[in-house]
């Protein structure tokens, strides 16, 4: 009976229509997946899963199948120090490696630590690690579009690149940085004020460099070298070198750039092009710069332990494709007037010292000078290459002091002749005049420094022309012309300042600039600025610009003043007859210069000069324009006048007829009798 109705029911069941589990039209659903699955969809892999965990480790060792697993075994032993790898990616191409590899770890923060640790690893001196995490290279792609130069790029007319040359009162220029870097401004030298020029901030990071010629202003940034130029200052060029430090600049302006964390550290670029031309390694850059450019640019030259290694531009390759063996060599030096190179090796048991003078690219020795019982020695050229100073320190046999030695080569005379002046006290600074045969000593210990001048004269003698005693000195400034100089006590000697005048030997004033730091000269050589950077002390900041006289002219004081550098000019287009013949007529000019400093004396004469120039520019064009318009209106004219051209007072005088008219003007009557 139960089973009865137990079928009947369910046969009841059946008949009943299967329930909808659709939503109303109407149904609005306001909950979210985040409030329904929030346990589930909390463990959903991300994006970056296993990503994060990547490093791409660059500078590889490049190598075959016959080396690949040996190199697999080197690279696991380094980075599994860090965690455990779980998969490891080398990139091939024809047969070989790329030189990049791909690591992944357990997590993210074995990755990282391999970061930390393992960038800048050296593997050998050709193989030095870099290690990024692959997320990071988003980053790097940005910082790369931002920086990377194209390989070729249209042509960009920036203007008049030395219309500073061009100022009609021949102003210098200078950059300065103060607030402690956060400031940079140009101003244009002016012996009543300083003339702002551009002023920006932040311009640089670090410090700034004009290339050699004064064209370009190079500012330092994280990601790498920015080149300013033109009248508004606009960007030329910008170069990618991460972590940049230092910058050299070629002869005829190519930099060379150098970082301290990339082991490719050193970069030659072309400016004009943009292009990277070539990378170097580099082991240490205490010496800077590591390379040295030929006067006329076409070779630079690095020194390595044993080796002198000579490139050749613009190919960037080896000279001869081989460097020179030079056993033990200590320094070299180009000079500044031809393709030679001075060098100088150390004594090595019974071989002596010597100093050696090779001709490029022949390679040629022209002469070579043995020393003996050298301690040291340093190169000083004199601007021109006429003269090679060789200053040696030996120590004597039989004494235990030591003794200086001026080696004096006379590069200009055959077989380079050899003269020797012997010191015999201390040498705390060496110099020679920049355009002549004089060079300056500074000797002795303090509190009694002297001051010595020599002349290197043609009849082979080099007589001592004037010596100062007691000077406050361990500097020597001569101006970039010649004949002036100043003698400074930087820093510990409170900033004493001498001006002398050479071709007589006579102090013409005595100054002081509290920790002076710096002293720069102009590029003409009228004008000297002495300066305490707040970079080596922190207070008293300012630059003070002095006559080659030593007349003060300007106390600048700046925030947190770091630097000032002067703006180099190019050479000289004149040849040595036409500034011969210049200096000859100079009186000639000195009334149109003495006109110009009396009418700068004062600001009411230097304003109406200013108005004055301005209403004969704006009557000059006034004038030009109304001569356009009066050629412009010839065939207007010649229609209106039956094609006579009366432009000219003597035109058609063929067609001219004399007539004389005469006409009454007035009449006055005179009585005769008033006469009488």
């Amino acid at each position: 009976m139960q089973d009865t109705v137990n079928m009947a029911a369910e046969s009841e069941f059946d008949e009943e229509e299967e329930p909808s589990f659709s939503e109303p039209e109407d149904f609005v659903d306001d909950i979210d997946d985040e409030e329904l699955l929030e346990d589930i969809l909390r463990e959903r892999p991300l994006e970056a899963d296993g990503i994060d965990s990547v490093v791409v480790v660059d500078n590889v060792p490049q190598v075959g199948p016959e080396r690949l697993e040996k190199l697999k075994n080197v690279i696991h032993k380094i980075f599994s120090k860090f965690g455990k790898i779980t998969n490891e990616f080398y990139p091939e191409a024809a047969g070989t490696t790329k030189g990049y590899i791909f690591l992944e770890y357990t997590s993210p923060n074995q990755a990282l630590e391999a970061v930390k640790n393992a960038d800048g690893y050296k593997l050998d001196k050709q193989h030095t690690f870099r290690v990024n995490l692959f997320t990071d290279f988003d980053k790097y792609m940005n910082i790369s579009d931002q920086w990377e130069t194209p390989e070729k790029q249209p042509f960009k007319d920036f203007g008049n690149m030395r219309h500073w040359l061009e100022d009609s009162d021949c102003r210098d220029q200078y950059s300065v940085i103060y607030e402690s870097g956060e400031r940079t401004a140009i101003f244009a030298n002016d012996p009543k004020e300083p003339i702002l020029v551009e002023e920006r901030a932040r311009w640089t990071e670090t410090y700034v460099r004009w290339s050699p010629k004064g064209t370009y202003l190079a500012t330092f940034h994280q990601r790498g070298i920015a080149l300013w130029g033109g009248e508004k200052f606009k960007q030329i060029q910008r170069f990618s070198h991460q972590g940049v430090s230092l910058i050299d600049f070629s002869p005829c302006e190519s930099p060379l750039m150098d970082t301290k964390e990339d082991p490719q550290a050193i970069i030659i670029w072309d400016i004009l092009t943009g292009q990277k031309k070539r990378g170097f390694h580099c082991e240490s850059s205490a010496h800077w710069p590591i390379f040295k450019w030929s006067q006329d640019g076409k070779f630079f030259a690095r020194m390595s332990q044993d080796t002198l290694s000579i490139y050749e531009t613009p190919s960037m390759g080896l000279l001869d494709k081989k460097s020179l063996k030079i056993s033990g060599i200590k320094d070299f030096s180009w000079s500044p007037g031809d393709n030679i190179i001075a060098f100088w090796v150390p004594e090595d048991k019974d071989i002596p010292a010597r100093v050696t003078l090779m001709q490029f690219p022949s390679r040629l020795e022209i002469r070579v000078r043995n020393l003996f019982n050298v301690v040291d020695c340093k190169l000083h050229w004199q601007r021109q290459g006429d003269y090679l100073c060789v200053k040696v320190d030996r120590t004597p046999r039989g004494t235990q002091g030591v003794v200086t030695n001026f080696e004096i080569f006379r590069m200009r005379e055959k077989q380079v002749p050899v003269d020797v002046v012997e010191m015999k006290e201390g040498i705390i600074a060496f110099a020679w005049e920049p355009n002549g045969s004089k060079f300056a000593v500074l000797h002795g210990e303090s509190p009694r420094i002297n001051a010595s001048f020599y002349h290197v004269k043609s009849n082979g003698k080099i007589d001592l022309i004037k010596m100062f005693d007691k000077q406050q000195a361990n500097s020597i400034f001569w101006s970039p012309q010649g004949q002036f100089m100043v003698l400074a006590g930087l820093r510990s000697m409170n900033g004493a300042l001498a001006f002398v005048d050479s071709s007589d030997c006579t102090i013409m004033y005595i100054a002081e600039h509290y920790m002076a730091s710096d002293v720069e000269w102009d590029p003409t050589g009228r004008y000297v600025v002495t300066s305490v950077s707040w970079w080596s002390h922190k207070v008293d900041n300012a630059y003070w610009l002095w006559t080659f006289q030593g007349r003060l002219l300007q106390k600048n004081n700046k925030d947190r003043f770091c630097q000032l550098l002067w703006r180099p000019r190019p050479p000289t287009l004149l040849s040595q007859e036409q500034i011969k013949a210049i200096k000859k007529d100079l009186k000639k000019y000195s009334k149109i210069f003495e006109q110009k400093d009396r009418l700068s004396q004062s600001k009411a004469s230097k304003e109406l000069v200013d108005k004055r120039r301005l209403m004969i520019e704006e009557y000059r064009r006034y004038k030009d324009n109304a001569i356009q318009l009066y050629n412009q209106q010839r065939e207007l004219r010649l229609q209106l006048r039956g094609g006579v051209d009366t432009d000219e007072l003597d035109s058609n005088v063929e067609d001219w007829e004399e007539e004389t008219i005469e006409f009454f003007i007035s009449e006055e009557i005179i009585n005769l009798g008033d006469l009488e």
